[in-house]
């Protein structure tokens, strides 16, 4: 395994377990929008190393060891640590934006880091075959665009724990980063980087019309 992957799994864990037996170090550290507007900004990175409990940790951690390796083998490790950091802080300012006045609203977790790097090993292998539920086979490109519709509903909805704005703010960052690095997809694979950017243009859209 790469270094710098075990690196931030081993501090994904570490950071996290720490966070399961010290209530007060989770609530020091975890992202919080009343606190962060009051100039805690440590916690827009800070949160993404912690976790509600181990379930969502493994979660997170097996997805990014699946999928990192797609990243790191096209891009190599410098822009693969700069799409995971990037992406989490996109996940964080994208959850700013549309939560700036719930004061309230609190979150954790890697998922924001997680799905850029998802995606981002999407726009580069589209036509891998994934085994959604372990069982159902669906090309990369296909998933990765229900995956952001899934979380624009849940945006809308609201009816569960999951930070959906968070993850598709990662999967904005991992986008665009990625397309940053490796600008030849814009000639070589034009067709996925439109079709993965339908999504984004969608939740932009129908932002701006107050539907969301």
């Amino acid at each position: 395994m790469n270094i710098i992957l075990a690196g931030i799994i081993i501090a994904n864990a570490v950071i996290s377990y720490k966070g399961f037996n010290d209530l007060s170090f989770f609530r020091k550290y975890e992202f919080h929008v009343g606190s962060i507007r009051s100039g805690e900004q440590i916690r827009m990175l800070s949160s993404g190393f912690l976790h509600v409990d181990m379930m969502h940790l493994i979660f997170n951690m097996l997805t990014l060891y699946f999928f990192a390796p797609v990243v790191l083998s096209w891009l190599g490790t410098f822009s693969f640590v700069l799409i995971y950091f990037g992406s989490l802080i996109f996940g964080n300012l994208l959850t700013m934006m549309f939560h700036k006045n719930d004061y309230s609203y609190r979150a954790v977790g890697a998922s924001g880091a997680v799905t850029g790097v998802l995606y981002s090993a999407i726009l580069l292998q589209p036509n891998m075959m994934l085994g959604v539920f372990f069982v159902i086979p669906m090309p990369a490109y296909i998933f990765g665009i229900v995956y952001l519709l899934y979380s624009i509903y849940g945006m809308r909805a609201k009816n569960d724990n999951i930070g959906h704005t968070a993850h598709f703010g990662g999967a904005i960052g991992g986008y665009l980063i990625t397309l940053i690095k490796e600008p030849s997809l814009f000639t070589e694979n034009t067709l996925m980087v439109i079709l993965l950017a339908i999504p984004i243009i969608i939740l932009f859209g129908m932002a701006k019309m107050g539907k969301i």
